[in-house]
């Protein structure tokens, strides 16, 4: 099958273009397709700074497309946006569309090691500079971790560290951009599965700056990530000097 990307749909935006490609994954051992942005340019040759959205449980490569809004600061800024999907999809493995927050629209972006699940795998270039920070790996200590960790990973914790944000600042040095976080107070998944409190004492705790801000009122919807999308897009375009 061909694994060359083949581009499928096209839409002019803010003087750039969302571009959808079809592809088939040897990896996952699927066929696969993904969004990209792609900002005006001021020739066909010029090279421009990729930031992967991540998306969530239950979401395709098109959510953050199509409901976002972030290509209007992605185009004014310079920068590329490339959107891939959150798991395999087609593979009819036995229980994977059992569960919205596992399987199929789910794949937490791991390299599951468990056989069942061999296929769970993410794997991303090398041409990102800079990966965006509102999509953070699922700690350890909420059901959502908890399940997908066991069943992708199996049971022992130590291989769990290792897709764990919090437990990963344990392990960084030297980081001198500020990660930006920001959190609905109002996200019915804020208290029990998120836990970015854990996240940010792990970060004073290892030196590296950080910055959650508790947004009053606001949920876990596109909404939200559209009212403060275009401040992570700029946030981004400092760390990277444009």
């Amino acid at each position: 099958m061909e694994s060359t990307p083949s581009e499928i749909s096209s839409s002019k935006m803010f003087g750039g273009y969302n571009k959808r490609y079809k592809h088939f994954s040897p990896t996952l051992g699927c066929s696969m397709t993904f969004y990209i942005y792609f900002p005006p340019s001021p020739s066909p040759s010029h090279k421009f700074p990729v930031l992967y959205w991540l998306s969530g449980l239950s979401c395709t490569d098109e959510n953050f497309i199509a409901k976002s809004g972030a290509q209007r600061a992605a185009s004014t800024e310079g920068i590329v946006l490339i959107a891939p999907d959150t798991s395999p999809r087609g593979l009819n493995v036995e229980g994977e569309a059992d569960s919205w927050d596992f399987g199929v629209g789910a794949g937490f972006y791991l390299n599951a090691t468990q056989e069942k699940w061999k296929n769970w795998r993410i794997t991303l270039t090398s041409t990102s500079r800079y990966l965006p920070s509102h999509q953070l790996p699922i700690p350890i200590n909420c059901p959502w971790g908890q399940k997908a960790f066991t069943n992708y990973l199996g049971p022992s914790k130590a291989d769990w560290e290792e897709y764990d944000a919090t437990s990963l600042m344990s392990k960084v040095r030297d980081v001198s951009a500020t990660i930006l976080i920001d959190q609905g107070d109002g996200d019915k998944f804020f208290p029990d599965q998120l836990l970015p409190n854990k996240f940010e004492e792990a970060c004073r705790s290892a030196n590296v700056p950080v910055l959650l801000r508790l947004q009053p009122g606001y949920d876990h919807s596109y909404f939200f990530i559209a009212t403060f999308i275009d401040d992570h897009i700029h946030h981004h375009a400092r760390a990277l000097k444009l």
